[in-house]
């Protein structure tokens, strides 16, 4: 569970990550984070559907290029890891179970 981790960094309490899972349009993040998650989101579900006009919206949030592209590898990656593990019936490591908010809101990083 990757939120376990951003926790364990002190990045996001377990609140602010349900809240991004749950809807991270109404999750207070900064509209550069809103747009590039909405990006993250027509990637990781809808991949095909990724036209210019969305890669442009994150040039006009002042994403360069190069991470744009990083966004779009990171989605990809992430997405593929999640759906081998799902497929193979892995399941995460106990330190990473712990959580309850979090526990209720993994079904969303797939």
């Amino acid at each position: 569970m990757h939120g376990a981790v951003l926790l364990r960094s002190k990045f996001l309490t377990a609140e602010q990550v349900e809240a991004i899972t749950t809807d991270h349009r109404t999750a207070g993040l900064e509209p550069r984070e809103v747009a590039m998650l909405d990006l993250v989101e027509k990637v990781v579900l809808n991949a095909y559907k990724v036209a210019s006009a969305d890669i442009q919206a994150l040039r006009e949030h002042g994403f360069a290029d190069e991470e744009i592209v990083d966004i779009v590898l990171a989605a990809s990656a992430r997405s593929f890891m999640s759906k081998t593990l799902d497929a193979l019936g892995a399941q995460a490591d106990a330190e990473y179970e712990s959580d309850p908010v979090l526990n209720r809101v993994a079904v969303f990083e797939r």
